[in-house]
């Protein structure tokens, strides 16, 4: 098993403009620390029903309420989301997703410690001796010895699909045959009750992948869900 960056197409450059675009870390690193309510908030935020800070604070009350915990970074975290909830329908899109992406890598940065920091790369292929390789490259991926993993970010559970599954089964398979282990699972910006229900729907293997839901996110940096 070995990894190789993926190859750079015309889609591949724009998106790396959105996702190094500021705005994408500075909302990263609020939700990284954020609660489950903040976090829940932000998503209805960044779905762009509304642009209007007030409507927001109506509806989350206890989030964003004058006597809301935490309310600064609640205020901060709305503040960012209204910013992708103001771009448009196609640019909203990328960014919640790069913004899933980058969230899942401060997470796991958290995980594996400073010292295996270099390990954890973006947009990167996995490949097998005698395997033709997949096109589709993982979002995140760690690369150390022994401990190695794949993820695949997605903003909300319609992201949850056949191909997805079936290739990280397929890795998960192949890297077992090649008894090196993988750990892969799916990263999505979405409640429980919406995966499960889209789980249910398909037929894919997924008895070795991981699900990380809105909810438990936190256990992407090795912490039990509050």
């Amino acid at each position: 098993m070995r990894f190789q960056d993926a190859a750079k197409d015309a889609r591949a450059v724009v998106y790396a403009g959105i996702q190094a675009d500021p705005l994408v870390a500075r909302l990263a690193a609020l939700a990284a620390d954020a609660t489950y309510p903040q976090r829940l908030m932000a998503r209805a935020v960044m779905n762009g029903e509304s642009t209007d800070p007030a409507t927001w604070r109506a509806i989350f009350p206890t989030v964003l309420g004058p006597d809301a915990p935490e309310r600064e970074r609640a205020e901060a975290l709305l503040a960012a989301s209204l910013e992708v909830a103001g771009r448009g329908e196609q640019a909203r899109s990328q960014y919640r997703g790069a913004f899933v992406e980058e969230l899942t890598e401060i997470l796991v940065r958290r995980r594996v410690g400073a010292a295996a920091g270099p390990a954890v790369r973006r947009e990167r292929r996995i490949l097998f001796d005698g395997v033709v390789a997949e096109i589709h490259p993982y979002d995140l991926t760690v690369e150390a010895p022994g401990r190695a993993e794949a993820w695949d970010c997605k903003w909300g559970a319609r992201g949850i699909n056949a191909d997805v599954l079936n290739q990280l089964d397929d890795a998960r398979r192949h890297a077992a045959e090649e008894e090196a282990g993988l750990r892969v699972g799916l990263v999505v910006y979405d409640v429980r009750t919406s995966c499960a229900v889209r789980l249910a729907g398909q037929t894919a293997p997924r008895q070795g992948t991981v699900v990380v839901t809105l909810e438990a996110l936190d256990a992407l940096a090795g912490k039990k869900p509050a």
